[in-house]
């Protein structure tokens, strides 16, 4: 495999070429100013005692760090998610 071929595989970008989104579901509940930690991604605590980390991350790289902070810190990973990539082209979105 080449470079040019594994391009493709090492980007989050979609196909239109927008960063992708994402959702890590994280066991434990993280403290708001967590968020700086991770890029300043949204920390959601839901009732069921996870967190769920989220918004744009802007490559595979970023992803795979994002990942290794969790481990470092022993924070035990439960999913990890694309979610729809918000069109912010669309007129009719307010």
């Amino acid at each position: 495999m080449t470079e040019h071929d594994r391009s493709d595989d090492t980007t989050a970008r979609t196909a239109h070429g927008h960063v992708q989104h994402y959702e890590i579901t994280v066991r434990g509940h993280l403290a708001p100013r967590w968020s700086t930690w991770f890029d300043s991604l949204d920390l959601t605590r839901t009732s069921d005692g996870t967190t769920v980390i989220s918004g744009p991350i802007v490559d595979q790289a970023a992803l795979h760090g994002l990942l290794e902070k969790l481990r470092d810190l022993g924070i035990p990973l439960i999913s990890l998610a694309t979610t729809p990539t918000p069109d912010t082209t669309d007129p009719e979105r307010p």
